[in-house]
């Protein structure tokens, strides 16, 4: 028998499914969460309240041999943390950074075009990213991406691209003007298709 859980703050789609025991596709893609799937479009931005369903878990039988060892491995565990440094619109390439997250520390060099990828658990909620370089320590809020059709998931999204300091509401008209402009896009002020598919585009989620 099926359940329902309603998303909570923090929670997104790899998140609900390592704590129930699934793989992200068999929630995601189960039927009763077809139309989830096409309000929000990517299970990784989901709103609180939303209900995803839950199916059962049918256990797996796996023959094995005696007196051998045997690995099995979760799909998606871990996650990939990916991320793209720049200081205005040139990548921070070659970058010295520290990322912690649960208390455990991946240590590495951002690439030439100022990216970082690093595992980390599926329900991770928040960790902090620090630049060797300029000692500049960032908080990570995870799971907390709205979707880029909501106003509060295209403000944090125009946050990240430079486009505005602060997610106030206030903010998003100008925002949206300016991020139109130099997208070469109609300058409404209005967070209409063109510039939500724009701004996944751009932003990359």
């Amino acid at each position: 028998m099926t359940t329902r859980y309603e998303v909570k703050e923090g929670d997104c789609l790899a998140s609900i499914a390592f704590e129930h025991g699934f793989a992200v596709d068999s929630i995601w893609e189960h039927p009763d969460n077809a139309e989830l799937k096409k309000a929000r479009g990517d299970g990784y931005t989901l709103l609180p309240g939303d209900l995803v369903t839950i199916p059962d878990l049918v256990p797996k039988a796996v023959p094995c041999v005696t007196g051998r060892t045997h690995r099995f491995r979760r799909r998606n565990v871990p996650e990939i943390l990916r991320l793209e440094l720049y200081d205005d619109e040139k990548p921070r390439a070659r970058v010295a950074y520290t990322v912690e997250i649960d208390g455990r520390k991946s240590e590495g060099v951002t690439t030439d075009k100022g990216e970082i990828a690093v595992p980390i658990p599926p329900n991770a909620r928040q960790g902090t990213l620090v630049l060797e370089d300029t000692s500049e320590t960032f908080v990570l809020q995870l799971g907390r991406l709205a979707p880029a059709s909501h106003a509060s998931g295209a403000l944090a999204r125009l946050v990240n691209l430079g486009y505005v300091e602060t997610a106030e509401q206030k903010e998003l008209g100008e925002a949206l003007l300016a991020f139109q402009r130099a997208a070469e896009l109609e300058e409404t002020g209005v967070l209409d298709e063109a510039t939500i598919a724009r701004l996944i585009e751009e932003h990359g989620s």
